[in-house]
């Protein structure tokens, strides 16, 4: 899952491409106010001037020179800003401006990756998933209640399986309003067909779309990136980058829990995956055909605990749709 030599090349290509915009789009600003405020221009070439003089006397020795170029240029570009303003434009006008103001659309800051750049890597990740080609399906535009049945009250429920979805698909787009406030966390449970995998789609197509990181990963999936963490050397930074997106990203999706191997290793990284992304605020979305007993019965009762406290729990109900679906189709 991480990236390859030549999607790195594509991301730091588009830096390229950005930077080179942005000193298009500032050279047309210049430009403009200079074709507008001349006296600008000569300002800027008496910087210049004044600059070249004082590297001058540096060299022979004049160690005041410095301090008079500042002194001199914190003027200049007061009379700069108060002839901007006159004019109408605002004072860094003339300034380089970029899309991310933290690495200055260089993709670093400080010498690591910034938060931009792993906007990039999630969009890279998310292709090599096919995420991006699901949710364009399947999404709350798409959502139809059309397959819950209306007909049959369901004792447990008080209410008929369409009532209680109209439900559980507000909650979800509840979720999805409050998640940068909130940073609440879902647990799917159900049989088979039922919409769990639908509605955690539905949910990354809209947080995606509001440029939030998510990882989509199926239980075996995940325990795979777990166990090459710990036990695989090869390629090992790379799987280091895998595993801390997966306790870093805004959303982390785990669809089908309960379908991997079962041992003691997969117990303790799912607590520690489910701990330390509660402890950093950050939102988890767990699918499972396991009701919570099941679920306490197959792990540990620290992960089960955590589950039933700090997760809304959302059983679904009703038959399998691609069944009713496919049923319709013959009819």
């Amino acid at each position: 899952m991480a990236l390859s030599n030549s999607q790195y090349d594509a991301i730091m290509r588009a830096y390229g491409q950005q930077q080179f915009k942005n000193r298009h789009e500032q050279e047309k600003r210049i430009e403009e106010v200079y074709r507008k405020i001349p006296v600008i221009k000569e300002l800027d070439d008496f910087i210049s001037t004044s600059a070249v003089a004082s590297a001058r006397r540096l060299l022979e020795g004049d160690r005041g020179a410095l301090k008079d170029l500042r002194n001199e240029i914190a003027d200049l570009r007061e009379q700069k800003g108060v002839l901007l303003k006159a004019a109408g434009f605002s004072a860094d006008y003339m300034e380089m401006r970029y899309r991310c103001q933290d690495c200055k659309d260089t993709g670093y800051s400080d010498g690591t990756k910034c938060h931009c750049f792993r906007q990039f890597e999630m969009k890279y990740l998310y292709a090599q998933s096919n995420i991006e080609q699901i949710i364009a399906v399947e999404n709350f535009n798409n959502f139809s209640y059309e397959y819950f049945d209306h007909t049959r009250v369901v004792p447990v429920l008080n209410r008929t399986v369409r009532q209680y979805m109209e439900q559980v698909v507000e909650t979800c787009q509840c979720f999805v309003r409050g998640f940068s406030a909130e940073h609440g966390n879902l647990l799917f449970t159900g049989p088979t067909g039922v919409g769990k995998t639908f509605l955690t789609n539905c949910i990354a197509k809209e947080l995606i779309d509001r440029y939030y990181s998510v990882i989509y990963l199926s239980a075996n999936d995940l325990f795979e990136v777990f166990s090459k963490n710990r036990f695989d050397y090869q390629d090992e930074e790379d799987m280091k980058g895998m595993y801390q997106y997966i306790l870093d990203c805004d959303l982390l999706i785990i669809d089908d829990l309960g379908t991997e191997l079962n041992n003691s290793f997969t117990s303790s990284e799912l607590f520690y995956c489910i701990n330390e992304r509660l402890n950093s605020s950050k939102s988890t979305i767990i699918s499972t055909n396991h009701p919570i007993n099941e679920l306490r019965d197959r792990y540990t009762e620290r992960v089960t605990s955590r589950l039933i406290s700090r997760y809304t729990v959302i059983p679904l109900y009703g038959d399998d749709i691609r069944i009713r679906k496919k049923e319709k189709r013959v009819n």
